[in-house]
């Protein structure tokens, strides 16, 4: 638990948060997206802590245009990566280390090592995904003996710190099942920013995105079903996962991965998005989908159902004659198309990013009360600038 202390900010001066994040997954998006909102909502400081690989190049650009916040990279490995442990602890130290030289008045930790760490500041644990319920959704299996370190580093991490969120109430849902977090955690769902995703000419183009290597975003399913669509499918996201592996497609075009703007106009471009993913705790891919204007076709995931309802169209993610089925019924029937990518932008819109820093403000100083802290830096906005 975080130490108490008197107080953790002054009115004079903006909130200060010291974040983890990784380059090697959404996580990074997500972060980038939050600090600068909360940069613009309340001129706050944002120290960016990464790992999992160093930062390429272009993501490095894409930090130095975040308002307010300053980057601090590593290279060191994620708990979810093969025998990281060594690689955790020195990165704990590092935090520690960063915590006592920034004095942040929060500590947002969007891995669950971390936890235990004994941060002065109060700590919000964002659980994004976990390797338990990844490898359930994948494999059908509980993860083997090897992985159990893993979950009670897990385990430890959702005990200590001082308030738990995730994305869903599913993932929330899963934490409880998997892991014992006795159901107090809330739920702080991801936002993108509208006017980064506008909608516009659209083309008889379908498109998906994501880590085309990881097993649980299903890509070979769109493989399978391609020369049965019509329209061309289109799939960005890095090839390459981090031991070094490529993923190879036929029948697919693959974009690779692609800088924040290409994808938005990529997005802007295509009339459906479709997403075969077997485990989704969130997914920012079709809410940015969403807001260029994508009809979306998604897995039929608990997750995705309690964001998206009735505004999209769900197949099992290994029924590839349903999603072949799905996609024909959208490019037989415009006014069906139409109908679907608007309900489907209603429901983005949210999904904002200003309504995802109102609520991580919120969580804050909640997180704060936890802890005995008390952060006067979040003193109340007017209403106008708390609307999503």
């Amino acid at each position: 638990m975080a130490l108490m202390v008197a107080e953790a900010a002054s009115m004079t001066r903006p909130l200060r948060v010291l974040m983890t994040a990784d380059t090697v997954g959404g996580v990074w998006q997500y972060a980038l997206q939050l600090a600068g909102s909360l940069a613009r909502r309340r001129g706050a400081q944002v120290a960016l802590a990464t790992m999992g690989a160093p930062p390429t190049p272009s993501q490095r650009r894409e930090a130095g245009s975040i308002p307010g916040m300053i980057l601090h990279a590593s290279g060191f490995r994620l708990e979810w990566m093969s025998d990281p442990w060594n690689d955790i602890a020195l990165a704990g130290q590092w935090l520690l280390a960063l915590e006592d030289q920034l004095k942040p008045d929060i500590v947002h930790l969007n891995q669950f090592a971390f936890g235990p760490l004994p941060f002065k500041a109060p700590t919000l644990l964002v659980a994004h995904s976990c390797v338990v319920s990844w490898w359930q959704a994948v494999h059908g299996t509980q993860p083997p003996p090897q992985w159990d370190r893993y979950r009670e580093v897990v385990r430890a991490g959702l005990a200590a710190a001082d308030l738990v969120a995730a994305p869903t109430r599913d993932m929330l849902m899963s934490l409880a099942r998997n892991h014992g977090c006795g159901g107090t955690g809330i739920v702080l769902a991801n936002g993108r920013d509208p006017q980064a995703f506008e909608p516009g000419l659209k083309r008889p183009l379908i498109i998906s995105a994501g880590r085309l290597w990881d097993e649980a975003k299903n890509m070979r399913a769109l493989e399978r079903i391609a020369p049965d669509v019509a329209w061309p499918i289109e799939v960005a996201g890095p090839t390459r996962s981090p031991d070094g592996l490529l993923w190879r497609s036929q029948g697919l075009c693959l974009l690779g991965e692609l800088s924040a703007g290409e994808l938005a106009r990529r997005l802007a471009e295509a009339s459906i998005c479709v997403h075969p993913a077997r485990y989704e705790p969130f997914g920012l891919a079709p809410l940015e989908a969403a807001l260029a204007g994508c009809a979306l076709v998604l897995s039929d995931l608990a997750s995705l159902r309690e964001i998206w309802g009735t505004a999209a169209f769900y197949v099992p993610p290994d029924d590839h004659d349903a999603l072949a089925a799905a996609l024909k019924e959208l490019i037989a029937d415009s006014d069906l198309l139409s109908r679907m990518s608007q309900q489907a932008r209603a429901v983005a819109l949210r999904h904002s990013d200003v309504a995802m820093a109102a609520a991580y403000e919120v969580a804050y100083s909640t997180a704060a009360s936890a802890a005995g802290v008390r952060l006067r830096a979040l003193a109340p906005l007017e209403d106008k600038q708390c609307a999503s």
